[in-house]
């Protein structure tokens, strides 16, 4: 379908309404962007607290909360894969590392037990009190268990806790002098209810899990059962364990690393391609679909109708959208070749909408509006890079510039990363000239997900509040209908929707989460 047909097909049902609605307003020639253009208000007769997020995420998935994690090698590994599915959407692990090493971070995902930490930090005996104190600053918790050689599965012989080097003035203190012997543990195979209750009544902080030899197996903290309590909308599948993606490009080892993947019960693959309309795409899809029906296919990145048709018909059972709209991408610039980000959504979605298969919104979202407009816009998800970098769920060490805490967070067509196999995803070969279609930067420490996603998805029912919607299916009625009605910004009025004409100022988003 093209934009003069989709001009065409355009009946306002509601000619008495302001503004436009989208088949007129995207359609026009013009690339549109997020800030190009404004929801208009409907009406309110329910409460923000009544508003339900819940969307496909592909034909056959659903999640109750509409946002992806990018596979991206500074924003999606297991941990964050973890939280995401925890408070209700889902991560999709990156690629730019071993087949075993994502298999890996797959596995941990898919092992993860609410309250059980699978993978603690451990220290031997030989390890000092400034060991202690450097995790202590690095992560924020000082109850590490000791193993006779600091290694998870090595046998327990005690715990360290803030209490134990409290007054301890050397920081050259062996662990072996200060820590604690006389352990609670648990056995392997207890229930989180059983080793809740033994927390409960020792009144202990950490409780380590053992094997019948005493080897450490995973650890439960008080704090974390605390934080863990209730996770309502958890992306769970039929076995209740998290739901968590992977990525593979479409390179001839791509169907080792899947099956791989497939082996460590995988839910979702992403087909990790900067220009998915390809027949190594085509090929790939269809090849997927025929060796593990049970698994659902992410195709894309994609952002016109020619490019949707074609995976659609390979077998695509959702659809990624986006070419170049990323804070650290230079596609658009770099290559000349693209699509503003609202008008690709709006154009794939109705397109795609005929086949049900959901479109998930890829890059250039930079606030709880972008989401509600790419939302608006058709998209079920929204996939965030940025947004999501510098969490304490994101991979890499915090450091310090101009005395602000930060983290790397670099494009996967950057030189850094392409060096370090980023260039799957731009058929880059070994010995390829290095053409840069991103950049490497940092982003500032955004806390934890836990406090942030809450902040962000209450910001999204407040948006929908104010569009008088209370689903997710109802906001795409509402598009394709007519009723759901926008208007184009100009800069006066972005600059007007803004915070303007005063002195100073303080910026609260950077703290309230």
């Amino acid at each position: 379908m093209t934009n003069n047909n989709l001009q065409t097909e355009c009946q306002d049902q509601f000619p008495h309404f302001d503004g436009k609605p989208g088949c007129a307003l995207f359609p026009s020639g013009d690339g549109l962007t997020y800030n190009d253009y404004i929801i208009l208000p409907g009406f309110i007769d329910f409460l923000p607290d009544e508003v339900n997020l819940e969307t496909n995420l592909t034909r056959d998935i659903r999640i109750k909360r509409p946002i992806i994690s990018s596979p991206m090698d500074t924003v999606t590994e297991s941990k964050m894969a973890i939280y995401m599915a925890l408070l209700g959407g889902i991560g999709i692990i990156h690629n730019n590392n071993s087949i075993e090493t994502q298999a890996e971070e797959v596995r941990k995902v898919k092992r993860f037990e609410n309250g059980f930490i699978s993978d603690p930090i451990v220290l031997s005996p030989q390890h000092t009190i400034e060991d202690i104190i450097r995790i202590k600053e690095k992560n924020g918790f000082s109850g590490i268990p000791i193993t006779e050689d600091g290694s998870l599965k090595g046998k327990l012989v005690g715990i360290v806790t803030k209490r134990d080097i409290d007054f301890e003035m050397a920081r050259d203190i062996p662990l072996s002098q200060v820590m604690t012997t006389d352990l609670m543990t648990a056995p392997e195979g207890i229930t989180l209810k059983e080793a809740n209750n033994i927390l409960r009544q020792s009144k202990k902080g950490k409780l380590p899990i053992v094997d019948k030899n005493f080897r450490l197996v995973s650890l439960m903290s008080r704090n974390d059962l605390l934080k863990n309590k209730e996770y309502p909308n958890a992306s769970k599948d039929d076995n209740k364990h998290l739901l968590v993606g992977a990525a593979i490009s479409t390179h001839p080892e791509a169907m080792d690393r899947l099956a791989a993947l497939v082996a460590e019960n995988l839910d979702i693959v992403v087909i990790d391609s900067a220009q998915g309309n390809s027949s190594y795409q085509v090929k790939m899809i269809q090849e997927i679909k025929r060796n593990y029906p049970q698994i659902q296919v992410v195709g894309g990145n994609v952002v016109t109708n020619y490019q949707v048709q074609n995976l659609i018909e390979a077998g695509a059972d959702a659809l990624r959208i986006g070419m170049g709209p990323g804070s650290i991408c230079t596609t658009q610039q770099q290559m000349a070749v693209g699509r503003a980000q609202a008008t690709a959504v709006f154009s794939t979605a109705v397109f795609a909408r005929k086949n049900r298969v959901p479109v998930i919104a890829d890059g250039g979202i930079s606030s709880i509006g972008h989401i509600a407009k790419a939302l608006a816009a058709g998209a079920s998800t929204v996939m965030m890079g940025s947004m999501l970098a510098g969490t304490q769920e994101s991979p890499g060490d915090y450091f310090y510039s101009n005395g602000v805490r930060m983290k790397k967070y670099r494009g996967m067509a950057s030189i850094e990363a392409m060096r370090e196999k980023g260039g799957k995803r731009y058929f880059v070969n070994k010995n390829d000239v290095l053409i840069p279609q991103g950049v490497s930067g940092a982003v500032v420490d955004k806390g934890s997900l836990t406090t942030l996603v809450p902040y962000l998805m209450r910001g999204l029912q407040f948006s929908f509040q104010d569009m008088g919607i209370r689903t997710v299916s109802e906001l795409h009625e509402h598009l394709y209908s007519g009723k759901l009605r926008f208007e184009m910004r100009s800069l006066s009025a972005q600059k007007e929707g803004g915070v303007h004409d005063l002195d100073a100022y303080e910026d609260t988003n950077q703290t309230v989460y």
